[in-house]
């Protein structure tokens, strides 16, 4: 299907076709924290001896934590210093996505992720989604699709409503736990409470956080429906539905649990799809979850890849564990990942590097949660630079600064090639994209080169080696030469 660009003047003209019922947003009073004695406003009429708390303390105490925030000063303020300090606030972030309708405290937590301006993919697809529009969004990988669906899912939910307003399905764990980190940050300040499920956790914590009354549910398709079916998810109040990295959601693999999901879900909702790679057959099957959407591309194309450099080798099957440790020697510190291609041969490839010495983690699918959130943790802290991970963790994956990716072994799509290489080259960093191929991926190689619309260059390991060993030793004999000679001093 082309992606054709909004047309202008639809604004005003589609509001009364718009999937999702129009809301009303209530009044906002002003009011003093009774924990942290900020200016906070609440959707309700303060009432005198009785504790009202901004969001985040509430949030706090939702979940069994004392505030952190110290008390400076435990007299009552006015009415009237809370709202002054209220629009103090506003103004010092009105700059913040200027241009868009968004509550103060929506543009208070995007100031505080030190973002002020929107990205092109958030630019285009925040208006028609604030509108209520359908949406199908296509942006490559780090152009800041998640802000783009968050913004609007938080603005269109309602705090004092304690049911089920907001769905996002993500294919993987590590993904909803990063999409579930960015929607927190905006949907505390409105009161608004979170909830994320997925594999690997107890059953037993999903259900006593769905009993405090979530607001926005952020989840894998599996573990999502396995609450619809035991009902403990109600799902009738759905007013906006995401898909996050739709091609896989309505891949053959998740189709049939997204499409249970969805059947639970208000047929006057509104719906986003957002993926980096939006193929033929996904917006055909999207049409029948979708109302005359709005279609947003932006640097869509596979062929764009400005920021990444890519080098692509072919290689002999025996020399690749040489050829790896080559180039893990060279790198200058940053995060590497290095992509293998099915679970026993990450574990298995990341242990000789542990045996070599290297500072490694492996991320694999029979990881407990448990394990997965440490191996993440090392990854992203130093402590391990080195992640050799299946294509598990070539979507939704969010690390600063990886600034290399090996294809150790071969992606099977070239969706997946493109997933892959875009963990590093992020929001217009420079980032390198090492691919090996050996004799028997020639033809899988072409194929990917086919359905990407390009060639790349390749070389051959072997004179890249003998190449590179030629440098070193010319180095070393004009490092040898350079030494000054030292003249034994005569008797």
């Amino acid at each position: 299907m082309p992606l054709q660009p909004r047309q202008a003047g639809t604004r005003s003209n589609n509001r009364q076709h718009t999937n999702s019922p129009q809301i009303n947003r209530p009044q906002q009073h002003p009011a003093i924290c009774a924990d942290c004695q900020d200016a906070t406003t609440v959707p309700f009429r303060p009432t005198e001896g009785r504790p009202v708390y901004c969001s985040s303390c509430l949030y706090l105490r939702r979940n069994g934590v004392a505030s952190s925030r110290p008390a400076q000063d435990r007299k009552s303020a006015s009415p009237a210093a809370a709202a002054g300090a209220s629009r103090s606030d506003a103004a010092a972030h009105e700059s913040v996505f200027r241009g868009m309708v968004l509550n103060p405290g929506t543009r208070a937590a995007i100031a505080g992720m030190n973002i002020s301006d929107p990205t092109p993919i958030q630019e285009q697809s925040i208006p028609p989604l604030l509108e209520g529009r359908d949406l199908i969004g296509q942006a490559r990988t780090g152009s800041g699709k998640t802000l783009a669906f968050a913004v609007p899912l938080v603005e269109q939910c309602d705090a004092t409503a304690r049911q089920v307003q907001a769905l996002v399905l993500v294919p993987t764990r590590e993904l909803a736990i990063q999409v579930g980190g960015v929607v927190e940050d905006l949907a505390r300040p409105q009161g608004l409470h979170v909830t994320l499920l997925y594999g690997g956790r107890s059953l037993g914590k999903d259900h006593r956080a769905l009993q405090q009354g979530a607001q926005i549910i952020i989840g894998t398709p599996g573990r999502t429906l396995d609450h619809v079916r035991q009902g403990s998810l109600k799902l009738r109040s759905v007013r906006f539905l995401v898909l996050d990295e739709a091609d896989e959601m309505l891949d053959r693999g998740f189709a049939r649990d997204v499409d249970a999901i969805l059947s639970e879900t208000p047929t006057q909702r509104q719906t986003a799809l957002f993926s980096a790679t939006v193929p033929d057959w996904v917006a055909k099957t999207a049409r029948k979850h979708l109302h005359d959407p709005v279609t947003v591309a932006v640097d869509a194309d596979l062929e764009t890849l400005p920021s990444v450099e890519h080098l692509v080798y072919s290689i002999q099957k025996t020399d690749k564990m040489e050829a790896l440790l080559i180039l893990l020697d060279r790198r200058d510190g940053a995060p590497v990942l290095v992509f293998g291609k099915t679970k026993h041969g990450v574990k298995r490839l990341a242990r000789q590097l542990d045996e070599a010495g290297y500072p490694v983690g492996a991320l694999q699918g029979n990881l407990s949660q448990v394990a997965r959130e440490r191996v993440m943790q090392d990854f992203r802290s130093g402590v391990a630079p080195i992640l050799v991970a299946t294509n598990v963790a070539a979507r939704g994956l969010d690390v600063e600064g990886i600034g290399q990716v090996i294809n150790y072994d071969l992606p099977d799509s070239e969706q997946l090639f493109t997933h892959r290489v875009g963990r590093t080259g992020r929001m217009g960093r420079a980032g390198e994209a090492i691919t090996f191929i050996t004799p028997d991926e020639d033809r899988k190689w072409r194929e990917i080169e086919r359905g990407l619309g390009r060639e790349f260059t390749r070389k051959s390991w072997t004179r890249e080696r003998r190449s590179s060993d030629r440098r070193q030793t010319t180095e070393a004999e004009r490092s040898v030469e350079a030494r000054p000679v030292r003249l034994k001093p005569a008797r």
